[in-house]
């Protein structure tokens, strides 16, 4: 790969607006991709139908344009790669490693009161259901979701050694064991997270993904992923949270300021920008594996 092959991407999802930890991810994006004579795209994450709001969309686009950054071609919005996700669902179908999950989120919190381990981690409630017990229960229009059976997918890509590379953490050898059965489409969603991401980056040609730390454990997903559809693995860089005054990092739960509020203010967006560029350091993190 030469430096011109670089492209990264930044991907918001809009059932919110920008605030600043946003604007660290995608100033990092669009200058590693500027640096090397790259391409930095752009992608809404719009799969949230119950969430997403088109002003929040125009809000984004004003924003990044206030900060400075420019993309290359056309916005992808997620909505419309209902398809793609489709394909890529059948195909793990077809390889058996789909499974049905009727449960609710209030069935799943009381079954974690048992010792299943982590509570992020779904206990397996649905996956020894009999197929006649899921054809019925789909047939009488139980809501339901599909989950990766990830022990099965784990046995599948044994032997190709799921590793990645971080620019931080170094060679990571992924776990998707320890993130469990992930849920990959749902009724209310084209797919999840963990598959629309995943697809659509190979799609797209990214080959240097740039996001939170807080993603980190979520690569060992897309990783098993990645070599179960044949994808590509792009290099990561997954960098430090910024947090606030408070020590709390930045995020829409935790009411962190908008762009938005200090565009409208009169900021210089491209002074933040700048500043943004000396912001924190990136930390060791992860599982360190040469």
């Amino acid at each position: 790969m030469t430096v011109r092959d670089v492209v990264t991407r930044f991907a918001p999802s809009p059932t919110g607006r920008l605030h600043l930890g946003h604007a660290y991810s995608a100033v990092l994006a669009h200058d590693l991709a500027r640096s090397a004579g790259g391409r930095f795209l752009l992608r809404i994450e719009d799969i949230d139908g119950t969430r997403s709001r088109a002003e929040h969309v125009d809000a984004i686009l004003a924003d990044l344009t206030w900060l400075g950054l420019d993309w290359d071609g056309a916005v992808l919005f997620q909505s419309t790669r209902e398809a793609a996700y489709a394909a890529a669902l059948g195909r793990l179908q077809d390889m058996g490693l789909l499974y049905p999950c009727f449960c609710t989120r209030a069935e799943i919190a009381a079954s974690q009161s048992a010792p299943h381990g982590p509570e992020s981690v779904y206990p397996g409630l649905c996956r020894g259901l009999s197929a006649t017990e899921r054809a019925a229960r789909i047939a009488g229009g139980v809501s339901h979701a599909w989950r990766l059976d990830m022990a099965r997918a784990v046995a599948l890509t044994e032997g190709e050694g799921l590793w990645w590379s971080d620019a931080l953490a170094g060679r990571v050898r992924a776990d998707p064991l320890t993130q469990g059965d992930v849920v990959l489409a749902r009724k209310d969603a084209l797919a999840s997270y963990h598959l629309a991401v995943t697809v659509d980056d190979a799609a797209q040609g990214v080959t240097h993904i740039v996001r939170g730390v807080d993603l980190f454990a979520a690569t060992d997903v897309h990783r098993v992923l990645q070599a179960l559809l044949g994808l590509p693995t792009p290099l990561y860089r997954h960098h430090a949270l910024l947090t606030g005054p408070n020590g709390r990092r930045l995020a829409k739960r935790n009411d962190a300021p908008t762009l938005e509020s200090v565009r409208l203010q009169g900021g210089d967006g491209r002074a933040l920008a700048s500043r943004l560029r000396a912001g924190p350091p990136g930390i060791g993190i992860g599982r360190q594996n040469a």
